[in-house]
C-alpha cells in the first residue's frame, strides 16, 4: 500500500497537469495586467521547487534541464527571460510527470529520513524531514495550481472579449 503523502502528491500533479494539458505555448506565456508570471513559469517553478525538496536535501541527483533555476527559481520573471531558449508546455508536462515517478520510486522507504541541515522556508516554517519538505510541496503546489487556473480564467475572458463574444 502507497504512503498516503505519496498519493496526494501524485493527485495535486495530476490535476496541475490536466489543467493545462490543452493550453498551447502562446496562451502559457500571457502575463495577466497586475502579475509578474504567467502559467509557463508557474509550472517551471513547480517543477524546480519539488525537485530542491524531494532531491537536493538529502544529495540525491537532482534532474535540472539548463537554465531552469536561471528561469523558475523564486524571484525570477518571464520579464527577465530575455531571448534564452524555452521549454514548450508538453516538456514541461513530461518533466512534471516523471518528477513524481521518480520521487515514488526513490523515497517511499524515506519518509522518515532527517536531512543534515534543517530548511526554514521563506514564510518561517522549518522542514526536517523528507516527509516534511514533501508535505510542504503539497501546499506550494496547490497555491500555483490555484495561480494558474486563475490565469486560465483571465486567459479565457480574454479570448472571448478579442471574439466578440
Amino acid at each position: 500500500m502507497k504512503n498516503y503523502l505519496l498519493k496526494q502528491l501524485r493527485f495535486v500533479r495530476e490535476n496541475t497537469i490536466n489543467c493545462v494539458a490543452e493550453m498551447n505555448d502562446k496562451a502559457s506565456l500571457f502575463i495577466p495586467k497586475g502579475f509578474n508570471n504567467n502559467i509557463k513559469w508557474n509550472l517551471g517553478h513547480i517543477y524546480v521547487v519539488q525537485e530542491k525538496f524531494a532531491f537536493y536535501f538529502i544529495k540525491e541527483k537532482m534532474i535540472m534541464p539548463n537554465n531552469f533555476s536561471e528561469l523558475f527559481t523564486t524571484g525570477t520573471k518571464p520579464t527577465n527571460w530575455g531571448d534564452q531558449a524555452l521549454p514548450t508546455i508538453s516538456e514541461l508536462i513530461r518533466l512534471l510527470e516523471n518528477q513524481i515517478d521518480r520521487i515514488e520510486q526513490s523515497l517511499e522507504f524515506r519518509l522518515k529520513e532527517v536531512i543534515e541541515t534543517p530548511f526554514t522556508t521563506s514564510t518561517g516554517l522549518t522542514l526536517s524531514t523528507v516527509e516534511e519538505l514533501l508535505s510542504f510541496c503539497l501546499f506550494h503546489e496547490g497555491m500555483h495550481f490555484a495561480t494558474i487556473k486563475s490565469y486560465k480564467r483571465i486567459i479565457r475572458m480574454r479570448e472571448r472579449k478579442n471574439k466578440g463574444i
